[in-house]
């Protein structure tokens, strides 16, 4: 037995208490889910919808006015041609100029064709359904190129990033417009600050339900576990990602904001 312990006392003795501290911190692969698999369906057409007579325009193809840069809340400076409006690399993330409560959102994006790269490096974007901070802060579902396109299920296109997969996998190839459709109800929180009612979130990308009224579990993080922090009205952000080969463009966004409920 004394034997036994002696060894044991020696191994740790051999252990560095820096490798010690360094397998204890959290990594980026601890919260990927690569299974089960999402089953791929095919969508239906890709017709643009027309907002509804109440919902605000945020992009309507002419103009950025609505936007503006999530740094330093400067004017929104992605590019605008052809009705629609693209990432320009290096200008950082938008956000909308006003805030929302909760809210159902409509927007279409395209990403390039040719698009390379792998994994999270194709195609990657993230629309933030409530920002709030200057950082990569806030509540995300998923933009990325998952046609064909191997990679954690709980961050691909339409998943609520690092916490819900999709349902299903309905996206067209790239070159071809996309459409997201999302009802997102806010947390609530009480006067103290603690979560009184989670975030929800049901969306249809292509038409196809990939989250049915999902529970978040927090803020989006990329490293480590999500977790709320109180907020009252926020507003909606699009990520400009740094690994895409080509950047993504959108069109056809508008927001309608939804009676507040009892919770």
């Amino acid at each position: 037995m004394k034997s036994i312990l002696l060894s044991a006392s020696l191994l740790l003795v051999a252990i560095p208490p820096a490798a010690l501290a360094q397998d204890s911190k959290d990594k980026p692969e601890d919260t990927e889910q690569w299974s089960p698999a999402v089953p791929v369906v095919a969508s239906g057409g890709s017709e643009t919808a027309s907002p509804p007579s109440d919902a605000t325009v945020l992009f309507g193809g002419k103009s950025l006015d609505q936007w503006v840069s999530v740094k330093d809340g400067s004017a929104a400076r992605w590019t605008v041609a052809d009705g629609m409006m693209t990432v320009l690399k290096g200008a950082g993330n938008i956000q909308t100029r006003q805030s929302f409560d909760s809210y159902q959102l409509h927007l279409e994006y395209r990403i390039p064709a040719g698009i390379t790269g792998q994994g999270q490096a194709r195609g990657n974007s993230g629309l933030f359904l409530a920002s709030t901070g200057p950082g990569d802060t806030g509540y995300e579902m998923q933009i990325l190129d998952s046609y064909h396109n191997d990679t954690y299920v709980n961050g691909q296109a339409g998943a609520i990033y690092k916490q819900v997969p999709p349902l299903v996998n309905p996206v067209r190839k790239p070159g071809e417009w996309q459409s997201i459709d999302v009802v997102w109800t806010k947390p609530v929180f009480a006067a103290d600050g603690s979560l009184k009612s989670p975030a929800y979130l049901t969306a249809f990308l292509n038409g196809v339900l990939v989250q049915n009224h999902a529970e978040l579990r927090g803020e989006t993080t990329y490293v480590g576990k999500p977790s709320y922090k109180p907020y009252d009205r926020a507003p909606i952000k699009l990520q400009a990602h740094g690994d895409q080969s080509k950047p993504i463009s959108f069109r056809n966004i508008w927001v309608r904001e939804l009676p507040e409920i009892a919770r």
